[in-house]
């Protein structure tokens, strides 16, 4: 996930790398506020203006709930499901899901994947998500990937976002993204060897893009958002160029040893915007974690895991709800506990952005009970804060250029 999904107009300002994963994504602190006129939904998860990433983020707070093991607010899957438009997709966000979806509203593949994911996780939506994975699939361009808009060039952030769509609804592309995810793996022997390029330059050269590589691994070991820790490969954490065209699973070994070099020094990835100052990428650095986990490479992950228990949760307060998600599904990747993340507990920290959980809610209602009686009041509380209930970004973007 990484934060976590650009949003449209931090894709548009990095188009180098494109769509993460929903393209995986991390926004800057800072993102504005809702204009005077908006009404934030009771449904919504954040503060934050929800015009570029409001279906991005709300789909990332559901998968991270359903991985830490709580139950999503019915009103908050059911403003997702009500985002969608007639023919399946979804929009980053309309602020009147009743009026019907025309030329104006701009519907995107990372929005409608990345909610294909969540609906699928959060349960009673099975109709929507069909509808949604049959838009995907009549979208699909003919070098078997997907762009950010129907019609718009392949990016890797892109297709791996769907891929992960199609892999959570059980379904299956018309034409195969891989060969696609192979072709734009940086040859070993060049400059950034192992990692995948967001998409070739009009000279058809691969430049080595982290953010479209941790997308680009989740992808070609057919797996999403949520994943756990894979079987550590007998091959070691190295690229390796082969005399054929690349497997799947080759692109995801060399594409999790790039994220391993690249990290192996400070412990984390570096953002790299046009005309900004270089900075820690919390949200690609947590991406990098839950696709090295995927791909086995467990041990390659604990010093970027560290480094973010030890960093992030500034971060993270400060974005949002998106980058509270993509931290916890780091933390699941790994094994790891969310309600612990370096002192932090992040599915607290998450749940405190919308509304409470319907186990959240639940444990309010006997915390009331148990005051009037007198008795167990710190036993509920205590309890209350480990399943997730608590105080209180934008997973919105997925990072959609982020160039390493």
């Amino acid at each position: 996930m990484t934060v976590l999904r650009r949003t449209a107009g931090v894709l548009a300002a990095t188009a180098v790398i494109g769509t993460a994963t929903p393209a995986t994504t991390a926004l800057a602190a800072g993102t504005p506020s809702p204009s005077a006129s908006a009404v934030l939904p009771s449904g919504l998860y954040g503060s934050s203006d929800p015009k570029y990433d409001g279906v991005w983020r709300q789909s990332l707070a559901l998968l991270a709930q359903r991985a830490a093991g709580v139950s999503p607010a019915a009103k908050a899957v059911d403003w997702l499901a009500g985002q969608q438009c007639a023919d399946g997709a979804f929009a980053a966000f309309r602020a009147d899901p009743t009026a019907a979806c025309d030329t104006k509203v701009t519907v995107d593949t990372n929005s409608t994947a990345a909610a294909v994911q969540a609906l699928k996780a959060a349960g009673g939506h099975d109709a929507a998500a069909g509808r949604a994975v049959t838009w995907l699939k009549s979208v699909q361009n003919k070098d078997g990937g997907w762009g950010y808009t129907p019609g718009s060039p392949s990016d890797t952030n892109s297709t791996g976002v769907v891929v992960g769509a199609l892999a959570a609804a059980g379904a299956s592309a018309d034409r195969s993204p891989y060969d696609l995810l192979a072709k734009w793996s940086v040859p070993c022997g060049q400059d950034g060897g192992g990692a995948l390029a967001y998409q070739p330059d009009k000279q058809g050269k691969l430049t080595a893009n982290a953010d479209a590589t941790a997308a680009g691994v989740l992808a070609a070991l057919g797996e999403g958002f949520v994943t756990t820790a894979g079987k550590a490969p007998a091959e070691g954490p190295a690229c390796a160029d082969s005399d054929k065209a690349l497997s799947r699973q080759e692109v995801a070994r060399n594409g999790a040893a790039y994220l391993a070099a690249a990290m192996s020094g400070t412990g984390h990835l570096v953002s790299a915007l046009a005309g900004a100052k270089p900075q820690p990428d919390y949200g690609n650095t947590a991406d990098a974690v839950v696709a090295m986990a995927a791909q086995g490479w467990t041990e390659q992950a604990r010093k970027p895991y560290a480094w973010l228990e030890a960093h992030a949760a500034r971060w993270a307060e400060q974005s949002g709800p998106a980058a509270y998600a993509e931290l916890i599904l780091a933390a699941h990747a790994m094994g790891a506990d969310p309600r612990d993340f370096g002192g932090t507990n992040l599915v607290t920290a998450l749940n405190a952005t919308g509304p409470a959980p319907r186990a959240a809610a639940a444990e309010h209602a006997g915390e009331k009970k148990e005051k009037k009686s007198g008795t167990g009041v710190w036993w509920i509380v205590g309890t209350g804060l480990v399943a997730g209930i608590g105080i209180g970004f934008l997973f919105s973007g997925r990072r959609k250029q982020r160039q390493l």
